[in-house]
Formats: C-alpha cells, structure tokens, sequence
C-alpha cells in the first residue's frame, strides 16, 4: 500500500469519527467539557492528517535541515557586564 492510499484510508477512517462525534452531541449535547474535548481532538487529527497530506504531496526531495556555524573565537567579553555568575552571587557580595 501507499503512502497515499494509507493517507486516503486514514482519512476516512477520520470522516467515519467525524459523523460519529456528530451523532454523538446530538444525544448527549455539546456543552460538556468531554464533548468538547473529543470534537477538538477529532478536528485536530483531520487538520494533522491534511497537513501530512500536504507534506508528502510536495514532489520535492525532502529538506535538510539548515546548518548553523558557530564560530571558535570567545564571545566579547562586554556582554556579561551587567549579569551575575550563576550560583556564585554578584561580583561585589560574598556568601554567608
């Protein structure tokens, strides 16, 4: 199988929960903290599920991630003026 073909039966799968959560508040209301709770969840799954969709569709090979360099020289010293050492205290007081 597919990914798409597993992305199509997902979806259904999610149109079938979609319907039931419908039913669902019809008999029990959608007031509730749980039912609101279970139609947010479903309607997150199908936006999930969509984006998914939308991932894999791109023809594009897939990404690598963005390289950082960080550079081997110290940082400049004035930065750390005006902040104490972590743990230590400030600079002019002495632990007790």
């Amino acid at each position: 199988m597919s990914v798409q073909d597993d992305l199509t039966t997902m979806q259904r799968c999610l149109d079938d929960l979609s319907r039931s959560v419908g039913r669902l508040e019809k008999q029990l209301g959608s007031g509730g903290l749980d039912m609101r709770r279970v139609r947010a969840d479903a309607d997150h799954l199908k936006e999930s599920v969509a984006l998914l969709r939308e991932a894999t569709s791109s023809p594009s090979a897939p990404r690598k991630p963005e390289l950082v360099t960080i550079p081997d020289t110290p940082y400049d010293p004035s930065l750390w003026i005006d902040t104490d050492d972590e743990g230590l205290g400030a600079r002019d007081r002495h632990a007790p």
